[in-house]
């Protein structure tokens, strides 16, 4: 064997780098099928994002359809709906952020201190199992329940209190969007802050109560801070995800009486793209959607490593 060769197959083995990942071969293989799972349906498709960037053609397909620039990123910002769908979009998710991320963090709070635990694993069970219900279920519940003779107009009636158009008026939808929500993940996204508080040291609860420290008291100055690091990342996320609302369950609700609050983007990338067959148009709405998130959850991570010291890198 030539000399060099040699020389660079001794490199490379001396790279502790590259022993390491020779040693822990078994370790690789266990973790590349969800690598190639990334590779795959995560980054392969990245490949037909260019089309937001051309007038995609289907019969000339991606490589061959010609190069528009930003026409379409401009055709969406001059378009009568951009206005609607951006503030639409904005006012449910920080609606959604605002009113839904506290309610799990209180829930476990509230969990956590129950002693009793028959009474603890049922009210689990009853908070988590709304977690599973399909969408489609779901938006028909709300439907069902909120209709002119749904169940609530009928106790409304009853009560001698006037009929309410629930889903035909456009300043109740964010409300039933949001209130709804929050009652079908409460108690899933409590799971996390309940595993964070069973981490705690009974020995500072053990300290606290020698000094005299109130319940509340130790709410407050034990567990809450104990929950910051771990409710600091879920804010990270939700904030790199505060332009996707999610499509299902506002299409089901959507009607022409509501659709002034209750478009969004990806409803209406949806009616654009594949109703209208405006690919190249809904790519860019697309594209532009997902930049913003990635900024946002950036600049909170930032924020939040400067602040708190803590992040997600």
């Amino acid at each position: 064997m030539p000399l060099y060769r040699q020389s660079i197959g001794r490199a490379i083995w001396n790279n502790r780098s590259i022993k390491g990942m020779i040693r822990g071969w078994r370790l690789y293989v266990f973790i590349l099928p969800a690598f190639l799972y990334f590779i795959i349906f995560c980054y392969g498709p990245m490949y037909g994002v260019q089309i937001a960037f051309k007038d995609f053609i289907p019969a000339k397909g991606i490589w061959g359809s010609p190069w528009v620039g930003l026409k379409h990123f401009s055709m969406f910002f001059g378009s009568h709906a951009f206005d609607t769908v951006i503030k639409n979009t904005v006012s449910i998710s920080l609606y959604t952020l605002i009113a839904g991320f506290p309610a799990p963090v209180i829930l476990a709070l509230m969990l956590n201190e129950v002693k009793g635990k028959f009474f603890k694993k049922l009210v689990q069970n009853v908070t988590y199992a709304p977690h599973f219900i399909s969408m489609v279920v779901m938006a028909g519940m709300i439907i069902m329940y909120l209709s002119p003779n749904g169940i609530v107009n009928q106790l409304f009636e009853h009560a001698g209190i006037a009929k309410i158009p629930f889903l035909e008026k456009a300043s109740y939808f964010n409300d039933i969007y949001v209130f709804s929500g929050i009652w079908q993940n409460v108690g899933w996204g409590s799971i996390i802050y309940l595993a964070a508080l069973a981490g705690i040291d009974p020995q500072l609860h053990e300290a606290a109560i020698v000094d005299g420290a109130t319940r509340m008291q130790r709410i407050i100055y034990i567990n809450i801070p104990s929950l910051i690091p771990t409710m600091v990342i879920i804010l990270i996320l939700d904030a790199g995800g505060i332009m996707n609302v999610g499509f299902e369950k506002v299409y089901l609700l959507q009607n022409p009486l509501n659709l002034e609050a209750s478009e969004v983007i990806s409803t209406y990338v949806y009616k654009v793209g594949l109703l209208k067959a405006q690919y190249s148009f809904s790519a860019a709405i697309g594209l532009f959607n997902t930049l913003i998130n990635l900024s946002l959850m950036l600049l909170v991570n930032k924020i939040s490593r400067v602040v708190s010291k803590t992040s997600l890198w």
